[in-house]
């Protein structure tokens, strides 16, 4: 039997530590005895972009803004999918995460954050989410997609909360452009969440994907809230 490798770990700020094994060829991120991430799972994480991607298609030079690199196959299925002059924004807060991507998982990571639509930058997405609303003279964004917890609650980082606080979901209203979608990864449902996005003024669509991309596997939950 091989034996599941610690490769590393992390400290999130505000939150909990997180830890980077290998498994044979698969990697794993895990949080207290929560798996976040997996190798072997990742079709939900390709769904969000593409079916984030499919919603904004007619958009003029789009513009992305990715919540978390995780192990970066939400950035590469939407790297596949948008044109040479789409632009591309990944928020992560972790270094760790970035120096695993770029060390043990280059060969996973390859290449996508040296690509010229890429723009990285290391700090909270909520920031950046505040920063870029059309209210207060941003450029805003075609599409928002979130994946930094397990649903909508700061399981990660208590501080996270305020994402899906009804404050948080306005002031991403506020970054979409017209068109735009909020997209938001959860392993399960959340009806009370629903109903949030509902009040705060969005069209939800709430699209039910299995985590792996052969339709097998555990059943996970995208928001796609539309402006």
């Amino acid at each position: 039997m091989i034996a599941r490798e610690l490769l590393g770990t992390a400290q999130v700020p505000d939150g909990e530590e997180l830890k980077l094994y290998r498994h044979d060829r698969d990697f794993m991120i895990v949080l207290g005895h929560n798996e976040l991430m997996s190798t072997r799972q990742n079709g939900s994480e390709i769904a969000l972009a593409t079916q984030s991607w499919a919603r904004i298609a007619k958009a003029q030079r789009p513009a992305m803004l990715i919540g978390g690199y995780g192990m970066g196959f939400t950035l590469r299925a939407a790297l596949e999918k948008l044109p040479s002059d789409a632009h591309v924004t990944v928020a992560e807060l972790v270094p760790e995460i970035i120096q695993w991507a770029r060390g043990p998982m280059k060969e996973l990571e390859a290449g996508c954050l040296d690509d010229p639509r890429v723009r990285l930058v290391m700090t909270d997405v909520a920031d950046v989410i505040s920063a870029n609303a059309l209210s207060v003279g941003g450029t805003g964004y075609d599409a928002i997609l979130l994946d930094v917890d397990n649903g909508p609650d700061g399981l990660v980082r208590t501080k996270n909360n305020r994402l899906y606080t009804m404050r948080g979901l306005r002031t991403a209203m506020d970054a979409l452009r017209p068109g735009g979608v909020l997209a938001i990864w959860s392993a399960a449902r959340d009806p009370n969440f629903t109903q949030r996005l509902k009040a705060a003024g969005f069209d939800v669509d709430e699209v039910e994907v299995r985590a792996r991309t052969n339709g097998k596997g555990a059943k996970h939950v995208i928001w796609f809230a539309s402006v």
